[in-house]
């Protein structure tokens, strides 16, 4: 299963990704590229680090969608590398329909809360301003719907009396770190939706 990653920030997800590579992990999985939005993104480093072709793409002049032109590139290059997967890995882009549709059935994402729970933007900090007990991570087939697609597996992660915003992101990042590998790894071997 060829699978390419997009993401927008240091990376910690995709590194995750890579080292369950590294490891022999991930099932049939294969990751054959990694694109990022971002010129000076973490993640872009992790993939030269562990021998994966890495790449900017220029997205266009907005900050959290694609311009026409930013969007066409994108298919195109991620096309080119004849994906049966695409994992999104703290890429903060909202995909259009045109980019989705391009890709059905073969886009996943991984969200810091458990969903439906606090879709959108800093689903940790969400949690933790409410005051639930439980919050987690999820990996789900992205749609057209924010974080709204069919979902794929979950891992909890309970809130403790002690806990700082800050040792609940470093849990629910220690979550995500399993789940994802563990997911990529079970698509592979079962095959793609």
């Amino acid at each position: 299963m060829r699978v390419v990653i997009l993401g927008s920030g240091r990376g910690s997800n995709a590194e995750a990704l890579l080292i369950a590579r590294q490891k022999a992990q991930l099932g049939r999985a294969e990751i054959v590229q990694i694109f990022s939005d971002r010129e000076n993104a973490g993640i872009l480093a992790h993939g030269q680090a562990y021998g994966v072709p890495s790449a900017f793409l220029n997205p266009g002049p907005f900050k959290t969608k694609f311009d026409d032109d930013g969007e066409a590139r994108y298919i195109e290059a991620i096309q080119n590398c004849r994906p049966d997967l695409i994992v999104l890995a703290g890429f903060m882009r909202i995909l259009k329909p045109r980019f989705i549709d391009a890709f059905a059935g073969k886009i996943i994402n991984l969200h810091p809360s458990l969903l439906p729970s606090f879709p959108g933007l800093d689903g940790i900090g969400q949690a933790w301003r409410r005051g639930v007990k439980i919050t987690g991570c999820t990996v789900h087939y992205v749609t057209a719907e924010v974080d709204g697609g069919p979902i794929i597996d979950q891992a909890a992660v309970r809130i403790e009396k002690t806990d700082t915003l800050e040792t609940l992101e470093a849990r629910v990042h220690a979550a995500e770190h399993a789940l994802l590998p563990a997911v990529v790894a079970r698509l592979s071997m079962a095959g793609v939706k």
